[in-house]
């Protein structure tokens, strides 16, 4: 991906290879008008993509912080948990309630860590299909008309 002087400009800032009030000299003379200010954020969000074009978020949340992997550790144990005490209650005969409350709880946990996982995990990215026509337009050419 390309990058602009700016972006640059703000990752030396980052860096520390260059101080903030350098950083400021360089930007002194740099003005945009608000249409400007809209056409560039606005660049990629509504202008319409090729077919087969991907597009990804250009930030996307991490999936490898300490707190999703506790996550995920934290709903392992439970999942277990639950679905080793629905199977012990299950072969020693306990009521239909209990055992529907130890299924329930397995399957939120389940369903909490998919959430998670598609939230912070998975990748944003998209591919840009559009719908063909269900059926195929008339042609004068292509049909003919039988006659009895």
């Amino acid at each position: 991906m390309q990058r602009d002087l700016i972006a640059e400009l703000l990752d030396k800032v980052a860096a520390g290879k260059v101080n903030v009030k350098d950083a400021r000299k360089a930007l002194e003379g740099a003005s945009l008008t608000e249409e400007e200010m809209d056409s560039a954020i606005n660049h990629g969000v509504f202008n319409p993509a090729e077919p087969g074009t991907i597009i990804s978020a250009s930030i996307a949340p991490s999936g490898a912080s300490a707190l999703t992997f506790f996550f995920f550790v934290w709903g392992i144990f439970w999942s277990i948990y639950w679905m080793g005490t629905m199977l012990y209650g299950l072969f020693n005969g306990w009521d239909q309630q209990q055992l529907s409350y130890h299924l329930a709880m397995a399957l939120t946990v389940i369903i909490l860590m998919g959430i998670i996982y598609l939230k912070y995990v998975l990748p944003d990215k998209i591919i840009v299909k559009y719908r063909r026509n269900k059926y195929v337009t008339e042609h004068p050419k292509d049909w003919a008309e039988y006659k009895w």
